[in-house]
């Protein structure tokens, strides 16, 4: 296309608000200047397209029909969005064809349903190949991986990215699958079955059904499997982060809680679990609020004994098991138990024959009336004396969700702590290949700490991306003096200076939690005077109590109510030392810090008295904020749940935003110094890989 006038018979990508992008095609010729652009489109339809230096710039020019259908889309003359979309979209049409390369990544698209792409045979086709000798595949990627940890004798890493529902966590577990199958074990130790088993016990406890994913992680992980000289597995070791533990109690509506308490509770008549007191999950309000307990196509079931099959398998014995599933089960009674306000309004209390509050107490081996107490009161220390202050019933709900929350992710680190003791080798490792699997960026009707938490982290990830791509990738072409004409990327950093910087969001939201009667309406007062002048950064006209973040992905409306609360998340310490003194030795472990040496108490009675003692300085595990603790160190039938998708213009939406992709790294080009990244983000493995 020249400066000055466009021909008849050019071939454009026009927008259009119901198919994203339509094809075109010039029937008249176009001078520059001229304020129409003279088309038709595939149906013969004509059109005058306006068109303007500023407002609406020429269209994009569409590729040959030779190219599209391309296998990468670097391959493609004009690489732009509706192209790339277009070429996406005729390849998904074809059987099989969900992935594309671009360059160095693979894009994958989710088909929402079963392929049978994924077999042993398959995997041995490409095993030994060349990435770009074969389809595009996620196979071609772990073999690239693994081919060049043996080659160059380097550890490698493959990222798995995309919005949330993209099927990050399936392409993280293929990709095992096949490091388990070229790479198994040389004696008969099965180490790769159980690297394997440890999807459906994760799938169970962090897993679960959101608007977007009937079988979504709402945690991040980083599987590092190690090899031996022979480059035969020999050990696994997974890293968890940012467990979405507000989901234990409270889900929206259409979605679940964890898949863990509906696969028990649907278990309930088993006579090993009588006396977990469990009935269906509709009785339960933690696992009835999105109003929706089942998941079309699933039997939970029958999902729970693959669950207890591969504890089994892990090695996790019958006792444990039954002691996690107490944990369980626990969770749900506390969540019913009733809090009672009086008439003052700033006291409540809870009935010692509250059945839920019996089962709970029993459940977790803890004295009940302590237990009772310490729902509804709490201690405050003063220089000079302790006191028992009553909560109202709203503040002791608050404290009794974060009870539960607290035990959760307690149950969830020790059962990712014990396969790790189960996965880790007594030989000597010689090299590794990562596969992290973290949150998409997600983006819902309603937005809150969560969704903030993982686009914040998403960010990052971007970040990563952009400096490996781009930059680095530029940098080295020029350093060799290969002829280059450099690309003008996007750069999220302002955005991430936003959130991160002094006086940014999370600055401002631990600054509004140390006020003592911060709210979250003051939060966002702050946050508009602050911000009005960034680019990424908008008040919504219809509110004062929300905000909105121009993200490299989309554009996001936070809803302020419930940050400040979620952001403290506070547990308090008498509820804590109640559970450290269970008399059942797993849920004492628990809650036990690894620092802690001294026996548990043998009463469980929580003394507070009058007295002038030094005041003991505050647990810090439960007094920092979450947003200084967002952790990233480093998606056949459960494992990949058919879901229905009939409108194609919304896939190219999904598509339009975030790819998922994969590419393996180097890690020594990766550093937290030159990718700027704060020590508060604990990405400490960038330097360790």
């Amino acid at each position: 296309m020249c400066l000055l006038c466009v021909f008849q018979f050019t071939r454009v990508w026009i927008p259009d608000p119901e198919d994203v992008w339509k094809a075109a095609e010039i029937v008249k010729d176009y001078k520059e200047g001229e304020p129409v652009l003279h088309l038709q489109l595939e149906d013969e339809t004509p059109l005058e397209y306006p068109v303007g230096p500023k407002s609406n710039p020429l269209p994009f020019l569409r590729n040959p029909d030779i190219l599209v259908g391309e296998n990468d889309l670097t391959a493609l003359s004009y690489l732009h969005e509706p192209a790339v979309l277009h070429n996406l979209k005729v390849r998904f049409l074809e059987p099989n064809h969900i992935y594309t390369y671009c360059g160095i990544v693979l894009v994958a698209i989710n088909p929402y349903d079963q392929l049978d792409i994924y077999g042993e045979e398959v995997i041995r086709a490409y095993s030994g190949q060349n990435m770009g000798d074969m389809d595009p595949h996620i196979f071609a990627v772990a073999e690239e991986a693994y081919k060049q940890m043996a080659r160059d004798e380097r550890n490698q890493s493959i990222i798995v990215s995309g919005e949330s529902g993209a099927g990050k966590t399936v392409s993280a577990k293929y990709a095992m699958r096949f490091f388990a199958t070229v790479g198994g074990s040389a004696n008969d130790t099965n180490v790769e079955e159980k690297v394997l088993a440890s999807s459906p016990i994760m799938e169970a406890i962090g897993n679960a059904k959101t608007t977007r994913n009937d079988n979504s992680s709402r945690f991040g992980k980083y599987i590092q499997i190690g090899f031996s000289r022979h480059y035969n597995i020999i050990g696994a070791n997974m890293r968890t982060y940012l467990l979405e533990k507000s989901r234990v109690v409270f889900q929206a509506e259409d979605e679940r809680n964890y898949h863990i308490f509906y696969q028990l509770c649907a278990s309930a008549s088993l006579p090993e679990f009588k006396d977990l007191g469990l009935t269906s999950a509709e009785d339960f309000t933690f696992t009835s609020l999105g109003q929706n307990i089942f998941i079309e196509g699933v039997d939970d079931a029958e999902d729970f004994e693959k669950t207890r099959e591969a504890f089994t398998l892990l090695g996790i014995k019958d006792v444990s098991q039954s002691s996690i599933f107490k944990v369980v089960a626990s969770i749900l009674h506390l969540g019913n138990i009733e809090i009672c306000s009086e008439r003052d309004g700033e006291s409540c209390h809870v009935s010692v024959h509250d059945v839920h509050l019996q089962h709970f107490c029993r459940l977790l081996g803890v004295d009940l009336p302590q237990m009772e107490h310490w729902l509804c009161h709490r201690k405050l220390v003063t220089a000079s004396e302790t006191y028992v202050k009553n909560m109202s019933s709203q503040q002791a709900a608050n404290a009794r969700d974060a009870l539960a929350k607290h035990i959760y992710a307690r149950m969830f680190d020790w059962i990712v702590e014990h396969i790790n003791n189960m996965l880790q080798t007594s030989s000597k490792q010689h090299s590794f290949i990562g596969v992290l699997d973290i949150y998409g960026f997600e983006t819902f009707e309603i937005n809150s700490f969560e969704q903030f938490c993982i686009n914040y982290a998403n960010e990052k990830l971007q970040q990563q991306f952009n400096s490996h791509v781009f930059k680095l990738e530029q940098a080295e072409y020029i350093k060799e003096q290969i002829p280059w004409t450099l690309i003008d990327f996007y750069d999220n950093q302002p955005c991430i200076d936003l959130i991160e910087a002094r006086l940014g969001i999370l600055d401002l939201l631990d600054e509004e939690c140390k006020v003592p009667k911060g709210t979250d309406q003051n939060w966002a007062q702050k946050l508009y005077k602050q911000n009005s002048s960034s680019a990424h950064f908008q008040k919504p006209r219809m509110s004062n109590t929300s905000f909105i973040i121009i993200h490299f992905a989309d554009k996001v409306e936070y809803q302020c109510e419930g940050f400040l609360e979620k952001n403290r998340d506070t547990v308090y310490e008498e509820q804590i030392n109640i559970l450290k003194a269970s008399q059942f030795q797993l849920v004492a472990d628990l809650f036990h810090e690894k620092s802690d040496t001294a026996p548990p108490a043998k009463s469980s009675r929580v003394n507070v008295r009058s007295a002038k003692p030094t005041p003991k300085a505050p647990n810090k595990e439960h007094r920092k904020t979450v947003g200084h603790q967002i952790s990233y160190e480093t998606r056949p039938p459960p494992e990949n749940r058919p879901q229905q998708r009939s409108d194609p213009q919304q896939l190219l939406m999904d598509t339009k935003h975030t790819f998922p992709v994969l590419f393996p790294y180097t890690p020594s080009a990766l550093s937290l110094e030159t990718l700027h990244i704060p020590a508060s983000l604990c990405l400490d493995f960038l330097n360790r890989v």
